[in-house]
């Protein structure tokens, strides 16, 4: 089974997109954040933050499984 990007219910901060981007990668969430973080730093904050609008609008939220 294809894994699927989705945004994280578990690893929410904002929208989810760092924890849904953590769990697919197999990472933890906190590097995924931090590198995140420095890539706005380093492009001025501005394309970074309308990168992450433009996936919490694209990716799906993750189903819940109960």
């Amino acid at each position: 089974m294809a894994k699927k990007l989705y945004r994280s219910l578990k690893q929410k901060m904002l929208g989810g997109v760092c924890g849904g981007l953590a769990e697919y990668f197999d990472v933890d969430v906190s590097m995924v954040r931090l590198v995140f973080v420095g890539l706005a730093l380093v492009s001025a904050i501005f394309p970074m933050v309308i990168f992450y609008i433009i996936a919490w609008i694209v990716i799906p939220l993750e189903v819940k499984s109960e």
